[in-house]
């Protein structure tokens, strides 16, 4: 299956279980793409003693899947994007919606 998870939150333990997620179904042997979009660009400074997000998004990339995060999200951030949240656009963020068998969003 290629599964779409857009992520939308900066709620640490929302963000944690979606990468979670896309862990678990990366060890499925299913394709999964993430998007960052509006707050989930923020997803690199969620972690908290209980929610270690960027551990979640460091092992998501190990095991081939991919990230994504709005460009235009991440300037109003000041930001340029990192290895773990790249500069990406909408055509990315609409390609992964087309291409994807299922799309759930945290």
């Amino acid at each position: 299956m290629k599964l779409g998870i857009v992520i939308y939150s900066n709620d640490p333990e929302t963000v944690w279980n979606a990468f979670r997620l896309g862990n678990f179904a990366l060890h499925e042997v299913d394709e999964v793409k993430v998007f960052l979009l509006g707050k989930g660009v923020e997803a690199e400074s969620l972690d908290t003693d209980k929610f270690k997000v960027t551990d979640q998004m460091r092992e998501f990339i190990s095991n081939k899947g991919q990230v994504y995060a709005c460009g235009a999200c991440l300037r109003i951030r000041e930001s340029t994007g990192t290895e773990l949240c790249p500069l990406s656009s909408m055509s990315d963020l609409y390609e992964l919606i087309r291409d994807a068998d299922k799309v759930i969003s945290f």
